[in-house]
């Protein structure tokens, strides 16, 4: 079996998820590309910020809003390194992203083909493409070893 190296945008998103495994937050990493252009990373910060929707697909939105100056994100794709939950596609929804590419699936909190699929209900504002799998085995890794430690 041929692998093939992971995108680039995906490689930044596993970078965060360790930044945020360093930090004690669950290994969570996000960003948005326009054009090619990283325009904004994040990491899961909850517990830092004691923010319950500090996920790191809505700091990644709201980064990204900011430095292009519009709440609207139409033609940016976002990479997350795990499926994202209700809150995040809600999120991803209102804020127009074009595609979603995440690494592993979640079938405990996920809500795009797991739970809610927030993105095939007929009151969702924006359906973006969807992709998943790229790095699913480094995020699934990250991941179980992050809990691992804690248990």
């Amino acid at each position: 079996m041929t692998r093939w190296p992971l995108p680039e945008p995906m490689r930044l998103a596993l970078d965060q998820a360790r930044t945020a495994a360093g930090e004690g937050e669950v290994p969570i990493g996000a960003v948005i590309v326009k054009d090619g252009t990283l325009i904004a990373a994040a990491h899961n910060q909850p517990r830092t910020l004691c923010d319950p929707t500090a996920h790191a697909e809505v700091l990644a939105i709201r980064a990204a809003a900011a430095a292009l100056g519009q709440e609207r994100l139409e033609g940016c794709d976002l990479w997350v390194s795990l499926e994202p939950c209700a809150m995040c596609a809600g999120a991803i929804a209102h804020a127009r992203i074009a595609r979603v590419y995440y690494a592993a699936s979640d079938p405990k909190g996920g809500a795009v083909e797991h739970g809610a699929r927030v993105f095939d209900q007929a009151t969702c504002l924006h359906r973006p493409e969807v992709y998943s799998g790229m790095g699913e085995s480094e995020s699934g890794e990250l991941l179980r070893g992050f809990f691992r430690e804690r248990r």
